[in-house]
């Protein structure tokens, strides 16, 4: 069952499970959120943005085509914040960072930072808290590529715990999910008014992380 987070006449916020692709996939065989949710209230629902299938959390979407278009401007202009919670492997010391690292496709559905044909993107990071070999933090991605966040703790030598596709798959196996979730979005209505539709880790990420030395609390 899908989580309502937030809901008005234009938009609708829920909690995407790990696991789920948020559109059909090419063959076109297996479900999506927007084809659960689309069936769910029985009409069309537009998608603004997108998370990666082995991602939960917080995930926006249309209700009509007026509101398709001024979320993607939000987006657009980077007027929606992002706050994503994760695990990466080693010990960053650095309290607070930015990445700023060209990212383009390398195939196989991996991307990478190549400073002459990546496109411009950045993240900055945040240390919540240390264990041994691991570091909790957040994540505010401040432009918007694929696998942003996952490429560019990759490239500063702390691939993310649970990411297949970034860092040594021998070791990645090793934890049963990626875990990276989607915790909040801030941004503006069509009302004007400001809001941030938030969601906790599930039992799949809180769990993995008392394993790991963490606390389920994770103080966000």
């Amino acid at each position: 069952m899908i989580t309502v987070l937030f809901e008005n006449d234009d938009m609708l916020a829920v909690n995407k499970p790990e696991g789920l692709l948020c559109i059909p996939g090419r063959d076109g065989k297996e479900t999506s959120l927007v084809a659960q949710l689309s069936g769910l209230y029985g009409k069309k629902l537009y998608v603004v943005h997108r998370l990666d299938r082995e991602v939960s959390g917080v995930m926006l979407f249309a209700k009509h085509a007026d509101a398709h278009r001024y979320l993607n401007g939000l987006f657009e202009k980077r007027q929606i914040n992002k706050t994503y919670v994760l695990v990466a492997h080693g010990t960053i010391t650095e309290p607070v960072q930015i990445i700023e690292a060209p990212i383009r496709e390398f195939g196989s559905g991996r991307m990478g930072v190549d400073e002459k044909s990546g496109k411009p993107s950045t993240t900055r990071i945040a240390v919540i808290a240390q264990s041994s070999g691991y570091t909790l933090m957040k994540a505010y991605p401040l432009t918007g590529r694929r696998h942003q966040i996952r490429a560019h703790l990759y490239h500063i030598g702390h691939p993310i715990a649970g990411d297949l596709k970034y860092g040594d798959k021998a070791i990645q196996q090793a934890t049963p999910r990626l875990i990276l979730h989607a915790f909040s979005l801030s941004f503006v209505l069509l009302s004007n008014e400001s809001i941030t539709v938030t969601c906790q880790p599930p039992l799949s990420f809180t769990s993995v992380l008392e394993q790991m030395g963490f606390s389920a609390e994770i103080p966000l």
